[in-house]
This record gives structure tokens, C-alpha cells and sequence, in this order.
């Protein structure tokens, strides 16, 4: 591993401005890549079980379960040009009991991750190409780094770009292989899928480059699977799925690259189409294609879903809506100007109404804030919950959290809190007090990196009052990297040891 030393681009010094102390691959071409240094600096190494200190507050005796969160390390210099999205799934995680609190990280071992392993240096040139369909298993690794979901007392690996799921021990975070409901489904999964908790229907979807560019299924507790394949006009990217209790919605975006520019080059680059509009469709829970209801809206594009539920007739979706996803690289950034462009977050929270019974749409901007990351108490997934919680981003610092917002979805009220200067946080799930009836009866747990030293930290959050800033901070044995999606396991759902 070669150590970074460039920490300014365009005369202007980076934030957070430095490098960690870590060594990690150098840039390419002399091309300055903030994913790889900063707080996206990769780590690579696992860190042990370890217990944590706490340095400020106290930890609530009422916090109990276990906090996942998943992230992309990058453990070879690269051989193309580098995206975040190309490292390693990294599963940092920290478990919650009687007042103490533990802490581990491990890689997801995938086929990939396993064979570069063997071969000591990098096989796949990553998302950004140039693409090589004589590589095995994909032209792009499958990382698993994107999410993580709970399904049968296992921990789910997923990727965005539809991949294998991979399972988790909860306990020990070692890969235990594929996911076994996978082995029905028949084609990958993409990140995002849904766990409904009333009744433990894993819900799913995935997309890809040829027909069907769309298939989505359930996989009921007791093993048996539905899936359909779902007609779309031509390759799309979604990210997201919504749920309720009897259906899901799909979503169809005007961002599509051009097969044929794909097909001659080799490269996806993803176009907006203002004049397409953006298409949610609404399936029932096991339904198939001649069944969705295609709803149109103004153009968009949207990563995360906040949630999904009915009201009457209506099926309510709330999300983090781009009004112009449009790619505005800029030339000083050179042969990644395209992949800074597209990371540069600007959404805001948004709600879409569409009525069953008549076909009526509703949309109306919520608030104009840039934030991302929602996350909600898991009990309300698919009903009407009132309050989310969202990471606060800079837009000129693609991916950075720099602040907390707390949103009230039926008075329009919102409480925020900003970091301290040149600290970042990590998305933070809902975890629900032990005991706890309201909605807001619960804690927020995320992981902080303060740049002054490159220390990393786990605070925990008040969600009944984040204003007042963390009720707890505990100390991290070493630096957590930025990463990408978070889930919270209660205690009582954990398997025994």
C-alpha cells in the first residue's frame, strides 16, 4: 500500500482536509481521488472483539440489541479509475447490552472478495471500466457493500447493483455463504429489499442491462417464493423499493445510459431524460406484471425511499427526491469528473400520492433541506409513521454527513443538529427503547470521524430530543471509514448463541 500525501484540489484544501494516518492505494494518473483519503480513506484490517469506553454521557441501560453497518475498503491499489462504490464489503458493527457495549468489523467474504484474495491483487477494474465480459463471474465484482437487512436471524450482505446475498452470523459477522431463500429465487437481489415486521415477508427486487430488466418477488417465512418478471421499456436504474401492507411500488426513472453507446464502448454513462417522466408502479404483495398500476410524475430521480402506506384509496410513498440528476461534471476534476458529478447528493424530502380507485396523482415538496439517509422506527415500515431521521449533506462535498435532521411528517416541523466542525457521521438506524410505545421512544446510533486526529467515535442519539446533541459518545478502537447503509437488530430478535 502506498501512503496518500495529496490533500488539496484546485488550490483548495479538501474537507476534511488531510490524511488519516492509515496507509491506503494510490491515486491513479496522479488523479486526486477524495475516496481515497479523508474520511473515506479505506481500512484494511478487521478489528478484533473489542470492548468500548465510554467518554462522554452515559450509555442507556434501555439501548439493547446489536448496530450493523456496511461499507466499501478498497484493499489494493487500483488499477482503473476508482469509484467509492468499488471496495469490499466491510461490516462494522457494535452490540448492546446491559448497560456495556462491544465492537467488531469483518470483510464479507464473497466470491470475489475470496478469489482476489487468492491472487493477492486486484482481478476487476471496477464500475467505472473499461468493462471486461471475459472476467469471471461479472464484468463488475459483486462487493456486497452496499446494505444490510435482517431476515431470518441472519444478517444480509446486499448490493446495489443486484448481487448475491450473502448471510451473516449476527454474533461473529463471518460470511456463512448464500443467503438460503436465494437459492429458490433464482436471480440476484438488489440492495434495499424489504423485510415487512408484521409478518416477515422479505420483499425484493432486482434490475439489470438486458430483459427482464426488472424481476421482484416475496419470500414468506415458511420458504415459499413468489417472484414475476416486470415489463419495462429498457435497461433503468432503480435503487429503492417501497412496501405497504398489500403492496410494493416499483419505481421507473428517466436515467438510462444508451445501449448502444454501452454495447460499442463498453461504458454505462447514466443520462437524465427530462421529457420522459418518472413511473411508479404499484404491485400487489404477490403479484405479477399484468397487475402494476403505473402511475406518472414529473421527471425525478430518488435513491431512498422513507416510507411507504396507505391511506384509503391512496398508496402514500415519501422519499428523497433529485429534481436534476443530471451529471454536471467539472473539467478541473479530470478523467473522475463524471463520478464526483454523480455523487454530489441534492435531494430533498418529497412526497408522491397515487389513488387506486380513480388513478390520481399527487406530488408536493415536503422541505427544500439537502439531506439523505432516512431512517424510520422499523415497526412503522409500510404504515403511516410521523417522524424520520435524516443525515444533513453538503452538496459541494459529495457524501459527507455533516449534521442530523429530524423531520415531523404531520406538522411539517423539523430539529436538527450540526456536528462539530470537521466531524462526519454515518447513517443512523432507529432503534427502539426496551420497553418504548411511542414512535420516537427510541435512541439513533451512528459512527462519528473527527478529522482533528482521525479518531472515531459511536454516539447515541435521543430521538425524542436530538437538539440536545448525543446522550452518549464511546470511543472507537480505530477509524471508522465512511460507509455506506446501517441497520439496528433488537435483543430479542437475535438468535442465541
Amino acid at each position: 500500500m502506498v501512503s496518500l500525501d495529496i490533500t488539496k484540489r484546485h488550490g483548495k484544501s479538501l474537507n476534511p482536509d488531510g490524511v488519516p494516518p492509515e496507509d491506503a492505494p494510490a491515486f491513479i494518473d496522479d488523479v486526486d481521488n477524495p475516496y481515497l483519503h479523508g474520511v473515506f480513506a479505506p481500512v484494511v484490517h478487521e478489528t478484533p472483539d473489542t470492548a468500548l469506553r465510554v467518554t462522554a454521557g452515559h450509555l442507556p441501560a434501555d439501548l439493547s440489541g446489536a448496530y450493523f453497518r456496511n461499507g466499501p475498503n478498497n484493499r489494493f491499489a487500483p488499477t482503473n479509475r476508482y469509484h467509492w462504490f468499488d471496495g469490499d464489503g466491510m461490516v462494522h458493527a457494535a452490540w448492546f447490552q446491559d448497560g456495556q457495549a462491544r465492537t467488531k468489523s469483518k470483510w464479507v467474504s464473497t466470491a470475489g472478495f475470496q478469489m482476489e484474495s487468492e491472487k493477492g491483487e486486484p482481478i476487476w477494474p471496477g464500475v467505472l471500466g473499461p468493462f471486461d465480459f471475459s472476467l469471471p463471474l461479472l464484468p463488475i465484482k459483486d462487493t456486497a457493500n452496499t446494505d444490510l437487512i435482517y431476515v431470518n436471524q441472519k444478517l444480509v450482505a446486499l448490493w446495489y447493483e443486484s448481487g448475491t446475498p450473502y448471510a451473516l452470523n449476527p454474533w461473529t459477522l463471518e460470511t456463512e455463504g448464500v443467503l438460503d431463500a436465494a437459492r429458490d429465487i433464482g436471480f440476484p437481489l438488489s440492495a434495499h429489499s424489504k423485510v415487512d415486521p408484521a409478518t416477515g415477508d422479505f420483499i425484493f427486487f432486482s434490475y439489470g442491462d438486458r430483459a427482464p430488466y426488472m424481476r421482484y418477488g416475496v419470500a414468506k417465512k415458511d420458504g415459499t417464493v413468489h417472484t414475476t418478471d416486470i415489463t419495462l421499456p429498457g435497461p433503468r436504474r432503480p435503487h429503492d423499493i417501497g412496501v405497504t401492507p398489500r403492496y410494493s411500488v416499483l419505481h421507473d426513472f428517466p436515467v438510462f445510459f444508451d445501449p448502444a453507446v454501452f454495447k460499442k464502448t463498453g461504458k454505462r454513462i447514466p443520462l437524465f431524460h427530462p421529457d420522459v417522466p418518472t413511473r411508479y408502479g404499484v404491485i400487489p404483495r404477490f403479484g405479477t406484471d399484468a397487475d402494476v398500476r403505473w402511475f406518472e410524475f414529473e421527471p425525478c430521480y430518488m435513491l431512498h425511499v422513507v416510507n411507504c402506506w396507505e391511506d384509503g384509496d391512496w398508496v402514500v410513498m415519501v422519499g428523497c427526491r433529485t429534481a436534476d440528476p443530471s451529471l454536471k461534471p467539472d473539467p478541473r476534476d479530470g478523467k473522475i469528473a463524471a463520478m464526483l458529478s454523480g455523487i454530489k447528493l441534492q435531494a430533498n424530502l418529497y412526497e408522491w400520492r397515487m389513488n387506486m380507485a380513480t388513478g390520481e396523482t399527487k406530488e408536493r415538496s415536503l422541505d427544500e433541506l439537502n439531506a439523505e439517509f432516512p431512517m424510520i422506527h422499523p415497526g412503522w415500515t409500510g404504515k403511516k409513521n410521523r417522524f424520520s431521521y435524516h443525515q444533513i449533506i453538503p452538496y459541494e462535498i459529495p457524501a459527507t454527513f455533516e449534521g442530523l435532521v429530524k423531520y415531523d411528517l404531520e406538522t411539517g416541523q423539523s430539529w436538527r443538529f450540526d456536528y462539530p466542525k470537521g466531524v462526519y457521521g454515518s447513517e443512523a438506524p432507529v432503534c427502539p427503547k426496551v420497553g418504548g410505545a411511542k414512535e420516537d421512544d427510541a435512541y439513533l446510533v451512528m459512527f462519528m470521524t473527527d478529522t482533528k486526529d482521525w479518531s472515531s467515535a459511536l454516539w447515541v442519539f435521543d430521538c425524542a430530543d436530538i437538539e440536545q446533541g448525543p446522550v452518549c459518545e464511546l470511543a472507537m478502537p480505530g477509524r471508522v471509514p465512511a460507509g455506506f447503509h446501517a441497520t439496528w437488530v433488537a435483543a430479542e430478535d437475535l438468535p442465541a448463541r
